[in-house]
C-alpha cells in the first residue's frame, strides 16, 4: 500500500510548523511498511488532486491566506470534487479558515474556498492557549495550541471536538473545529498530529479505505505520543 501526501503552498502557509504534522504521517506510515511520498506544491505550481490521499493546508498570515485563495480558487472546483469524493484533508488555522465561504478581516474580506459550509469573522482580541479537546472521532483527548483572531461559525456542520480547556472556533460555543466528509478543520497547531497519534492514525486508514478499500492498521509503540498527550490533558484538564 502506499499514499501520497499534498502539501499545499509550504512556501507561504507554514507558520506553526506544519511540517511536523506532514513529518508525522510520513513515519507512522513508514513503521507500518506502508510506503508514504509528499509533493510540496508551492505558489503557481499546477495541483492534480486525483494524485493525491492526503492534503495538508496550513497557516499563515492574513496576507499569506488572500495569497494562497487567489490561486486556489482557480482550482476549486477540482478541489471541491475531491473532498465531494471523500479526499481526505486536514486543514489547520490559516488552511482552516480557508475552507469556508470567506474570512472578514478588518483589512478587507477573504474570499473562501466554500468547501465547507463555514465562515469566519476578525474580532477584537486574540484568543491564545493551550487547548484540549474531547472528539467523537478518537478515544484519546485531542491536545493542542490556538492562537488566532478570527471567530469561526460552524452553521450547524459537525465540530472537530467538544472543548474541555480552552477558547476553540469563538470562545463562546464550545466547540472547536470541523469535521466535513473526510476534512478535518482545525485551530489547533504546535503541531497537531505529534501529540495526537490516533488523529494521525485516523488521518491515514481513510486515505488508505478511500484507495484500497477496509483496513486495519497495526499497532504502534505509542508511550512517547500518549505521555505527552496525557501530560497536557492533566495539566490543563484533571488538575
Amino acid at each position: 500500500m502506499k499514499i501520497t501526501i499534498g502539501h499545499l503552498y509550504p512556501d507561504l502557509l507554514n507558520l506553526y510548523g506544519d511540517r511536523g504534522n506532514i513529518a508525522c504521517m510520513m513515519q507512522r506510515c513508514i513503521w507500518r511498511g506502508i510506503a508514504a511520498d509528499t509533493i510540496e506544491f508551492n505558489t503557481g505550481d499546477e495541483i492534480d488532486f486525483s494524485k493525491l490521499d492526503i492534503v495538508l493546508l496550513g497557516g499563515g498570515s492574513d496576507r499569506e491566506q488572500a495569497i494562497v485563495c487567489r490561486n486556489l480558487l482557480e482550482i476549486q472546483e477540482q478541489f471541491k470534487e475531491y473532498v465531494e469524493n471523500n479526499g481526505v484533508v486536514i486543514a489547520v488555522c490559516g488552511g482552516y479558515q480557508l475552507l469556508g465561504k470567506y474570512y472578514k478581516t478588518d483589512a478587507g474580506m477573504i474570499e473562501g474556498l466554500s468547501l465547507v459550509d463555514i465562515y469566519t469573522e476578525q474580532e477584537e482580541g486574540r484568543l491564545i492557549d493551550n487547548i484540549v479537546l474531547k472528539s467523537d472521532l478518537v478515544d484519546m483527548p485531542v491536545v493542542g495550541f490556538e492562537n488566532h483572531g478570527g471567530r469561526t461559525y460552524l452553521n450547524g456542520n459537525q465540530p472537530f471536538g467538544k472543548v474541555l480547556y480552552g477558547s476553540g472556533n469563538d470562545g463562546k460555543s464550545g466547540y472547536e473545529g470541523v469535521v466535513y466528509k473526510n476534512v478535518i478543520g482545525t485551530y489547533l497547531h504546535g503541531p497537531l498530529l505529534p501529540k495526537n497519534p490516533q488523529v494521525c492514525d485516523y488521518l491515514i486508514q481513510k486515505a488508505l479505505e478511500r484507495k484500497y478499500g477496509p483496513v486495519q492498521l497495526g499497532p504502534l509503540d505509542d508511550r512517547q505520543e500518549n505521555a505527552a498527550n496525557e501530560y497536557i490533558y492533566r495539566r490543563f484538564v484533571k488538575e
